[in-house]
């Protein structure tokens, strides 16, 4: 069994007391990479402890739409300083949110096309964060989008024609994680419409966690219980998904 988790906050608090006893669980599921997006200033410290100390562990640098403010310029700059610095997989995690507040949506939008544009400059995928935001995102992306971009909408929520119009932008996948897992969810109905070389699995640790564990902090080791609803879902085997989301993962991040 290989399984990559391709978007784990892995450096948050939530895993101060216990962080290397759960990469020693999730390992010993499978899991044979950790993808960390950046969240912010503060993040990048931890984050980068953690991919100096496993060599399982992979960085992302940039700003999630949340931490999106009125000084956001002066974060981007530092932030891509960073990408200068060592080697990065992604530019992520990056997006518009507007599920909490709506005061900074231009400036959300301004800092989506800026980290897009980095994405093509260092030759790196992005990675979206959508939430109740998919027209504003598709707006930037429209003006953006050309084949010098690739990269992945992560744990993604939408719904057929949402997926089918991130799937054109070109070399593009959708993340899936926990929510695959949930009694009411409309996802497994979605998932037989997404071309099976544009899944990626993940577990947005430490939240979001599957059945039967929703509700509770969420870890890696449980991105082998999407990957086997996923299988149920497709009426595969759960060695077939694997291999598959796998090798979608290192296609896109190229990582061995």
């Amino acid at each position: 069994m290989n399984l990559i988790d391709t978007h784990a906050h892995l450096y948050a608090e939530a895993f101060d007391e216990d962080r290397n006893e759960m990469l020693d669980r999730a390992r010993a599921e499978g899991v044979s990479a950790f993808l960390l997006p950046n969240i912010d200033l503060a993040s990048l410290e931890g984050m980068m402890d953690l991919v100096k100390n496993n060599s399982d562990c992979y960085s992302m640098i940039g700003l999630h739409p949340c931490h999106v403010e009125a000084n956001y310029k002066e974060v981007l700059a530092v932030l891509k300083a960073k990408l200068n610095e060592g080697s990065h997989v992604a530019v992520g995690e990056i997006g518009i949110d507007l599920y909490w507040d709506k005061t900074f949506l231009q400036e959300q939008q301004e800092a989506l096309k800026i980290q897009l544009e980095w994405a093509k400059e260092y030759d790196l995928p992005y990675v979206i964060h959508a939430r109740d935001s998919f027209d504003q995102i598709f707006e930037v992306m429209d003006e953006v989008n050309d084949d010098r971009l690739r990269g992945v909408f992560h744990c993604f929520t939408g719904d057929e024609s949402q997926a089918q119009r991130i799937i054109d932008y070109g070399d593009t996948y959708l993340g899936l994680g926990g929510v695959l897992s949930f009694k009411k969810t409309h996802l497994r109905d979605v998932l037989p419409s997404i071309p099976r070389e544009r899944l990626l699995l993940e577990t947005d640790s430490p939240y979001l966690a599957p059945s039967p564990h929703r509700g509770q902090r969420n870890e890696s080791a449980y991105v082998k219980i999407v990957a086997q609803v996923m299988a149920d879902s497709l009426e595969e085997p759960l060695e077939k998904i694997a291999d598959l989301t796998t090798a979608n993962a290192k296609r896109l991040f190229r990582i061995a």
